[in-house]
C-alpha cells in the first residue's frame, strides 16, 4: 500500500466531484458543486492541485488547460482513511466503531435488516470454512 497523506475535508469534497466526473478541468468541477455550496473556483484549483501533489489525481494537458483525473480509486481513500480512523481512534479494534456507527447515526430498519442478513451470510461462510 502506498502511503499518501490524508485528504481534508475540502480535498474529500473536491476529489468526490471528481471521481463522478472521471475527468475534468477546474472549471468542470468547480460547476460541478452546486451555486449553494459557495465554493471559489481558485478553491477549487488549490484543491486540485493539492490532490496532485498527493497523489490522489494525474493531470494532463491539452494545450494548455489542466485534465485531472482520478489516480486513486474512491474505494481504495474509503478503505485508508477508515483504517487510518480505526487505528486512531479505536487503537485497531473494528467493534467499537461499528457499534457507534450502528447506535449514534441513526441506522434505519431497512439498513438493520440488511446488516442482520450480511451478518448471518458471513457467520455461515466462516462456518463453512471451519
Amino acid at each position: 500500500m502506498t502511503e499518501r497523506p490524508a485528504l481534508s475535508k475540502g480535498e474529500m469534497e473536491v476529489a468526490r466531484a471528481l471521481w463522478g466526473l472521471k475527468h475534468a478541468t477546474v472549471r468542470e468541477v468547480f460547476e460541478s458543486f452546486p451555486k449553494s455550496r459557495g465554493i471559489d473556483f481558485t478553491t477549487v484549483q488549490t484543491y486540485l492541485r493539492r490532490l496532485e501533489k498527493k497523489g490522489y489525481v494525474n493531470v494532463k494537458l491539452d494545450g494548455r488547460t489542466r485534465i485531472y483525473s482520478p489516480r486513486v480509486k474512491p474505494r481504495t481513500v474509503i478503505r485508508e482513511t477508515v483504517d487510518d480512523l480505526v487505528d486512531r481512534l479505536f487503537a485497531g479494534e473494528t467493534f467499537p466503531l461499528m457499534q457507534h456507527l450502528i447506535e449514534d447515526r441513526n441506522v434505519s430498519r431497512q439498513d438493520l435488516d440488511a446488516l442482520k442478513t450480511l451478518l448471518d451470510q458471513l457467520t455461515e461462510e466462516r462456518d463453512a470454512s471451519e
